[in-house]
C-alpha cells in the first residue's frame, strides 16, 4: 500500500513538472508575440488571449502551443507582418516565433522548414531547392552584414505552407550600399539589384553579396517558383518559370531587404 501511493505521488509530481514545462510566463509570452505585458492583460481581460489562473491574483500562464497557435492565427499575413517590422525602427515589433537572432537559429528553422515542405506530396522533388534559395537568401542577410548592422541585427523568416509562400526580411545595409564595396560606381538601389541578379560580383570579402542571387534566379527560370525581392526603393519580380526581370522604383523605402517566395 506504502509503495502504490509512493508511486501515485511520483505520477502526480511528474505530470504537474511535464504540464508546468508546457506553460509560458507572461513575460516569455510577451517576448515571443512581440507586445507589451500590458497588451497581455488588457487581451486577457477582453477575452482575446485568455490566461490560467487557478484564482483572482495570481500569476498569468499560457500554453505554448495556444501561444504559438494564436500568433498564426493572428498573423495570417506574413509579408506585412515583416515589412511592418522592416520599415520599423523598434525592436519590439516582431514575434520571437518569426526572428532568427542570428544564423545558427537561422538553419535551425531552415531544417524544420525543409522537413514540412518534403511532407507535401507536390514538393517531392521541388522542396531542396525552395529550401535551397530561402537559405540563400537569408544567409546573405547574415554574412553581408556581419559587424554592420544599422540597428537591428536578425532577420525575420515565417513561412505559411497553405498559402505556399515563404518571407524573409532584414534591416541590414541592404543590397547598394553592399555591392559598393566591389561596384562604387552603382548609381541607385535599381541598378544594384540588377547587377545582383545578373553578374558575377568577384571579391576576397563575404560582404561583396551578389553572387548567390543568380543561384536563386537559376532556380526561379526551371521551377514553378516567384519571387519579389525590395530593398532600397526598388522592387524586383521574376515570374515561375522566366529570366525576365522586372525591376522598378517602389513606393517604399527599406534599409535592408524583404523578399516573398511563392511556390
Amino acid at each position: 500500500m506504502y509503495r502504490f501511493i509512493w508511486n501515485l505521488y511520483r505520477f502526480t509530481e511528474n505530470k504537474f513538472q511535464f504540464m508546468e514545462s508546457k506553460l509560458l510566463t507572461i513575460g516569455q509570452v510577451a517576448s515571443i508575440a512581440g507586445v507589451s505585458i500590458q497588451t497581455l492583460r488588457r487581451w486577457d481581460k477582453s477575452g482575446k488571449l485568455v490566461s490560467i489562473r487557478q484564482k483572482k491574483g495570481d500569476h498569468r500562464y499560457y500554453k505554448r502551443f495556444v501561444v504559438e497557435e494564436f500568433i498564426r492565427d493572428n498573423t495570417s499575413d506574413l509579408f506585412k507582418s515583416a515589412k511592418r517590422w522592416a520599415v520599423s525602427k523598434s525592436e519590439s515589433e516582431i514575434p520571437s516565433l518569426f526572428y532568427c537572432q542570428d544564423i545558427s537559429v537561422f538553419q535551425a528553422r531552415l531544417s524544420k522548414l525543409e522537413n514540412d515542405l518534403g511532407k507535401v506530396e507536390r514538393l517531392k522533388k521541388m522542396f531542396p531547392l525552395i529550401t535551397a534559395i530561402a537559405g540563400e537568401i537569408g544567409n546573405n542577410s547574415f554574412d553581408h552584414n556581419l559587424g554592420n548592422w544599422p540597428d537591428m541585427s536578425g532577420i525575420f523568416f515565417a513561412y505559411d505552407l497553405i498559402k505556399k509562400r515563404i518571407v524573409l526580411a532584414d534591416r541590414g545595409q541592404g543590397i547598394l550600399k553592399t555591392l559598393r564595396k566591389a561596384r562604387p560606381k552603382l548609381l541607385n538601389h535599381q541598378e544594384a539589384l540588377k547587377v545582383a541578379f545578373t553578374e558575377v560580383v568577384s571579391g576576397r570579402a563575404p560582404e561583396y553579396r551578389g553572387n548567390g542571387l543568380k543561384f536563386v534566379k537559376k532556380v526561379i527560370m526551371s521551377n514553378q517558383i516567384s519571387l519579389i525581392f525590395y530593398t532600397g526603393d526598388a522592387i524586383l519580380k521574376i515570374k515561375e518559370y522566366s529570366a525576365n526581370l522586372d525591376i522598378n522604383k517602389s513606393n517604399v523605402y527599406l534599409q535592408g531587404c524583404l523578399v516573398l517566395i511563392k511556390f
